[in-house]
């Protein structure tokens, strides 16, 4: 649920913020004018994402990462200087709402986020301890849920409609036999958790004008997949597993992302879409 600025809890009779499309509509999707913030935009698919945002003319994109910048980053704000970088744990709700509070009084509002920090573990389910386990959840479960929440609670007081896109993973279906290793089964609970609350929270917030919606990527080439094309017997699985026999570049997944933060996609809440490729995805 969601709140206004001095912390009350929204009346029930507040009146739904409508999400017509005016007479006047641009259907070009576009991002042009919005604030964009993503978590874990440091490296990997959040860059990517970030990426495909300011090609599509974003206002601003904020990376909300616990990691330094990497030099990919570097690199994209220098042909973005309107990428920037706050540094914000997604596990501390004190730092989460630090971060959006400094991103609306630097622009004034903020359109769209990007719930993309995610971590896992490549080993058996019997090797975890609870510890791990929990580590897990906190980041990929709980700080999703708190940076929507924290999101959602700023763009009702501000009565503004917005955009939430949460990433989850195919492994949120089922678990991929291409590299079964790949997705621990803690990982994949926290993914299945993400994209049931997606579709609950875009029931809850669809009065305020807040769209809820989850990518799920297949295997995607970055740090956390490293191993998969070095198996021995990838190139004979993806032969005669069907799919596009590769990793996705992270840029790939952003098309996705850009429509469901864009206006273009005011009647599309609630829903999944996967990215993998085929591989492994069903």
């Amino acid at each position: 649920m969601g709140s206004n600025e001095d912390g009350a809890a929204p009346s029930s009779t507040t009146t739904p913020l409508s999400t017509q499309p005016p007479a006047n509509f641009d259907w070009q999707i576009t991002l042009a004018s919005k604030v964009i913030a993503i978590t874990g935009a440091n490296r990997g698919i959040g860059l990517g994402i970030a990426e495909v945002c300011l090609a599509n003319n974003a206002k601003m994109v904020y990376s909300l990462d616990l990691m330094d910048p990497s030099e990919d980053f570097a690199a994209l704000h220098k042909k973005y200087p309107n990428f920037k970088y706050i540094q914000m744990d997604v596990t501390n709700e004190a730092s989460v709402q630090k971060a959006i509070d400094s991103i609306v009084e630097a622009e004034g509002r903020i359109d769209g986020l990007v719930a993309n920090a995610g971590m896992t573990k490549h080993q058996p389910a019997l090797d975890f301890t609870r510890a791990e386990v929990e580590k897990r959840f906190n980041l990929n479960v709980f700080g999703a849920f708190f940076c929507a929440q924290t999101f959602a609670k700023k763009c009702i007081a501000l009565g503004t409609r917005a955009s939430i896109v949460f990433t989850a993973s195919m492994t949120s279906y089922r678990p991929n036999r291409a590299a079964p290793s790949a997705p621990s089964a803690p990982y994949g609970g926290t993914k299945a958790a993400v994209r049931n609350m997606t579709h609950t929270l875009a029931m809850e917030w669809a009065a305020h004008g807040i769209r809820v919606n989850s990518i799920s990527p297949g295997f995607v080439k970055t740090a956390m997949t490293y191993y998969v094309e070095r198996a021995p017997d990838w190139d004979l699985k993806m032969q005669y597993y069907g799919g596009m026999p590769r990793l996705a570049m992270p840029q790939e997944l952003g098309g996705a992302y850009v429509y469901l933060l864009s206006d273009t996609a005011g009647y599309t809440t609630g829903i999944d879409i996967p990215i993998a490729g085929i591989v492994g995805a069903w």
